[in-house]
């Protein structure tokens, strides 16, 4: 199991960022990670992956374990083969390089598994197998978000954590990104799926976690949440009766969330 207990993350010494955060990623699960823009989502998986430091940013309290044991001291580069791999927001990929050199370099740390890594990456990503010797910038972005997560796969990780997978994405290319993770975690890989696509989430996890300003404000079965008239409300831009919002009506909404009251 990942699990990351009361943990507190500082940027410049000085702005918190983290407050107590704890949530758990059991094996061969998908847990979804919701919240808006600036809540602390990010943070939380560079503390996980240990990009913190990149950031100036300092876990100043608390722990990340896997099976027990703390990983939150170390380098990424040890956190990486440990099973531990992180697919960052925007993808990342290397523009001027082939799909099959991004590829390869995600092997870094399992050069010995690189040829049955390939195989497996390409009978997720067909598209990929197809393109592998084009350059990767020459990709769309959906093609860059499936390079970014065959990447990670290169390495062959017991958890993969996904940051903002859909994002710019439109609706097929959402789909088709929400099955592949699905078929990611079928094949026995853990996933921590942060997202603000809250229905897509949802849809494919066991159990969602919903944070704001740094804190886990909600915690329950993923079924639980998207039932729950607050998420619905503030996540999922439905009314009571789950009629859709208007733009109207969300900006000059009033009723505040139940777990600021």
């Amino acid at each position: 199991m990942l699990a990351v207990s009361n943990l507190e993350v500082v940027y410049d010494d000085v702005i918190l960022v983290l407050r107590g955060v704890s949530l758990a990623a059991p094996e061969g699960k998908i847990v979804a990670l919701l919240g808006a823009n600036g809540a602390g989502k990010t943070t939380l998986l560079r503390a996980i992956s240990g990009l913190l430091d990149v950031h100036d940013g300092e876990i100043t309290k608390g722990t990340v374990t896997v099976d027990g044991e703390p990983i939150h001291k170390l380098r990424p580069g040890k956190i990486v083969s440990l099973g531990v791999k992180q697919v960052q927001e925007g993808r990342r990929i290397f523009a001027e390089l082939s799909v099959e050199e991004n590829l390869r370099v995600g092997a870094h740390t399992n050069a010995k598994a690189m040829a049955r890594n390939l195989d497996r990456v390409y009978g997720l990503f067909p598209l990929l197998r197809e393109r592998r010797k084009g350059t990767a910038g020459y990709l769309s972005g959906g093609e860059q978000q499936m390079l970014a997560m065959g990447r990670a796969l290169m390495s062959d990780p017991r958890y993969l954590l996904l940051d903002e997978p859909s994002l710019g994405l439109a609706p097929l290319l959402v789909q088709q990104i929400r099955d592949l993770i699905v078929e990611i975690n079928k094949q026995g890989t853990t996933v921590l799926l942060v997202e603000q696509n809250a229905t897509m989430a949802l849809s494919i996890a066991e159990h969602g976690y919903v944070m704001e300003t740094g804190k886990i404000v909600m915690d329950k079965p993923a079924t639980e949440l998207l039932a729950d008239d607050d998420i619905r409300e503030f996540y999922l831009g439905l009314g009571a009766e789950g009629a859709a919002k208007s733009f109207r009506d969300v900006k000059h909404y009033k009723r505040r969330k139940r777990w600021l009251s």
